[in-house]
């Protein structure tokens, strides 16, 4: 059933599911009256606030370009941090400072990965706003990233991103459960950019768009690295608990490998023996998968990082827009 509904969420040929239409609207009614009902109730904050989100379910890219932002905001002299929900942990207690020795299942993969490749103040709270409030009166950040904020109205906003999967779009254009999105393509009108995975999708004028290019396999036990043309022409098992899998499988495949492949539902906790395959292959995973697996990795694990990389033009763009964030009150937009 969940494949069916994809692919008719991401058919370029079939129109959204008639019996699922009313309950699309449904939800978009519900939706927007939630938003209003947030942004009603919202408050300043001291610090001003970069969204980076998406209105479609699955996977865009968001955690990669909010990499890449943490380490731009630096070179632009920032002293940026991010809150997160903390999708998939289960702490004690909230706030939750992450740190590089954090255990996945309190603090949620992307956080942890995203504390992992940048070395950012980190901290997740079901209530974003107080995950702010946490790093703010930390004192050591000067602006902060919301990492998937873009639905939490709650949280004030002086610039927000948008990330789209070029590839996949926005689908058929309708509302969960007709298709794949939270709010409208009219929000997307609303933003200040709209960041562009891949080719295959118009973002309009103000658009970016960026690149995913991977960097060197590493080895999860003795972080060893490799190249992946090392495995050209073998057999390799693959997992991927993703929103979108087989962009991964497929990375791999046009690099030459022979991939098995191993599809897990978005933000899957693995278990040891799941990927127990007893026949000496090769584990090729992503770095979102790694960050779970690392306690109790095998010598023949790999971790696939991979980066976003946009043209010089559209990161003077974002540049820009970021430099005017120092000019601008934080406000309650």
């Amino acid at each position: 059933m969940k494949s069916w509904l994809q692919r008719r969420w991401y058919s370029q040929t079939q129109a959204p599911p008639l019996p699922l239409r009313p309950l699309a609207a449904l939800y978009g009614h519900v939706a927007q009256s939630r938003r209003h009902k947030l942004e009603a109730s919202r408050q300043p904050l001291a610090l001003p606030v970069i969204i980076v989100g998406n209105i479609s379910v699955g996977g865009t890219g968001k955690t990669p370009f909010v990499i890449w932002l943490v380490a731009r905001l630096r070179e632009w002299g920032f002293r940026p941090g991010v809150i997160s929900r903390g999708y998939g942990g289960n702490a004690a207690q909230y706030p939750l400072r992450v740190t590089t020795d954090t255990d996945a299942a309190l603090c949620g993969d992307e956080p942890l990965l995203i504390a992992l490749r940048s070395g950012a103040p980190l901290a997740v709270d079901p209530d974003r706003v107080v995950a702010a409030q946490s790093l703010i009166a930390s004192g050591e950040v000067d602006v902060l990233i919301a990492d998937d904020g873009l639905q939490h109205y709650r949280l004030p906003r002086q610039l927000e991103f948008c990330v789209v999967d070029g590839a996949r779009g926005l689908g058929n254009g309708a509302l969960l459960p007709a298709g794949p999105l939270r709010e409208l393509p009219s929000r997307l009108r609303e933003v200040d950019w709209v960041i562009v995975n891949g080719a295959g999708f118009d973002g309009g004028a103000h658009s970016a768009r960026f690149d995913l290019q991977a960097d060197q396999p590493r080895n999860l036990l003795d972080a060893s690295q490799c190249v992946l043309a090392d495995f050209a022409g073998k057999t390799v098992h693959a997992i991927a608990g993703i929103g979108n899998p087989e962009r991964f499988f497929a990375s791999l495949e046009s690099a030459g490998l022979k991939v098995r492949r191993h599809a897990f539902a978005d933000h899957h906790r693995y278990r040891r023996e799941e990927l127990a395959f007893s026949d000496g292959l090769p584990l090729l995973m992503t770095e979102k998968d790694a960050v779970k697996c690392r306690h109790f990795a095998e010598k023949n694990w790999w971790a696939l990082p991979v980066s976003a990389v946009l043209s010089p033009a559209d990161e003077a763009r974002v540049r820009e827009s970021c430099a005017a964030l120092k000019r601008q009150p934080t406000g309650t937009r």
